[in-house]
């Protein structure tokens, strides 16, 4: 098993120590079925293992809190920028971390690693927190979290 540590996830096969520092992480076999016709993981699933982590992560913080508030997290933008390729067969670890700022929105950054350390890609995604009976972003979305009860240290969200 490679040194990569990971931070909670039922997808984590890695048993090594975290420190409170270190993003979530879940571990991902890159599957063939997922790769494009040069044999590379294709571009789309570099998303799917982002929206992995982001939605491991949010189970593990507690994330269920919230439908109890009636709302939920919303993605409303992604970008990525691929760093190294990534072949069938390999393992990669998907990390996510949580950036609060003012306003409506906040940000989520997934680190897509190699089992050995490697950065392959940067997914940087634009959430909201909409009110599920209004259909609208509510204010202040950190503030909702923490009300319902939302561990964001599982985020790495300070």
């Amino acid at each position: 098993m490679a040194n990569v540590p990971a931070r909670g996830g039922s997808v984590s096969l890695y048993s090594g120590s975290v420190t409170e520092r270190e993003p979530f992480r879940v571990e991902i076999k890159v599957r063939h079925y997922e790769l494009d016709t040069l044999g590379h993981l294709n571009h789309a699933v570099y998303h799917s293992y982002g929206e992995v982590a982001r939605i491991e992560a949010m189970e593990l913080a507690g994330g269920g809190k919230l439908r109890e508030e009636n709302v939920s997290p919303v993605l409303l933008e992604s970008h990525i920028v691929f760093r190294r390729e990534i072949r069938g067969g390999e393992t990669v670890y998907a990390t996510c971390e949580a950036k609060f700022g003012t306003g409506k929105t906040f940000r989520m950054t997934n680190n897509i690693l190699k089992a050995d350390g490697t950065l392959s890609a940067e997914i940087t995604s634009t959430l909201g927190l909409m009110d599920l009976e209004r259909r609208k972003l509510v204010e202040d979305p950190r503030g909702r979290f923490e009300r319902a009860g939302v561990d964001l240290s599982v985020l790495g969200a300070e």
